[in-house]
């Protein structure tokens, strides 16, 4: 496995700075969770890392750089995003849209038919994300939180090293959130994974290391105890020290 190394990472749009000098390392096997205030720069942090928005300074994932790349030689690298919003083939079933994103070389025809037998890959990951009772149902039928967990397994059929989730969990019931958790816990044995996320609790569960952004600049990191104690994020993102208690 390989680190994410990010030097004076800068983007701005329109002359409008968005990131602003943002140094960042994430090590193999991190279950990293960026947080922040909204216009902190989180989404388009990932952005910059995964080709969508154009940056300056350094990304660096192992001995590759990142800045420059188009979105497709990137993910070949091994890196793999999610969106808020998951996007999915609604009209297909689970295990196509998987077997789809495994890259397997099929007719239109061909794939709309059913499969007598998956693929390894597809198979497994229909398993690491409890699909595996619903493979065959459409994927636009599937509920909220099952779209977001068929998304994860598409970056898994793609051997993706380093996923970038933008806030897995948002809208999800507290079981769904509960087992994304558990998900996320079981794939990042294997892979680095970088979540932006809101919900505190959810972080507080599942967080091995916290970054906190503000205006575009890393305002603190370390474990979710000491990001929650340090007094400039309970000022700016966790609220009035007497109340951020309550709401980290």
């Amino acid at each position: 496995m390989s680190t994410l190394s990010l030097r004076d990472l800068s983007v701005a749009f329109d002359g409008t700075p968005v990131l602003n000098g943002v140094d960042l390392d994430v090590e193999p096997g991190d279950l990293r969770f960026l947080i922040g205030p909204n216009g902190a720069g989180k989404t388009t942090l990932v952005d910059a890392v995964t080709g969508l928005a154009p940056a300056t300074g350094r990304a660096r994932f192992g001995a590759h750089d990142l800045l420059g790349k188009s979105v497709h030689r990137i993910a070949r690298l091994g890196i793999g995003r999610t969106f808020q919003t998951a996007t999915v083939f609604e009209e297909l079933t689970v295990a196509q849209n998987l077997d789809i994103a495994a890259g397997a070389r099929r007719s239109v025809g061909t794939l709309l038919r059913r499969r007598t037998r998956l693929p390894e890959s597809v198979s497994e990951a229909l398993e690491t994300t409890g699909l595996a009772d619903v493979a065959e149902r459409k994927a636009g039928e599937l509920a909220h939180g099952q779209k977001q967990w068929l998304e994860i397994g598409m970056l898994l059929v793609q051997d993706v090293q380093l996923m970038l989730l933008d806030e897995p969990v948002a809208g999800m019931s507290h079981d769904e959130r509960q087992a994304t958790g558990e998900l996320l816990r079981r794939i990042g044995a294997e892979r680095t994974l970088v979540v932006i996320e809101h919900d505190m609790d959810f972080v507080r569960s599942f967080a091995r290391s916290v970054t906190v952004l503000h205006a575009g600049q890393v305002l603190s990191e370390g474990t979710v105890e000491q990001v929650q104690a340090d007094p400039q994020v309970q000022e700016v993102y966790l609220g009035r020290t007497t109340t951020a208690s309550q709401e980290a």
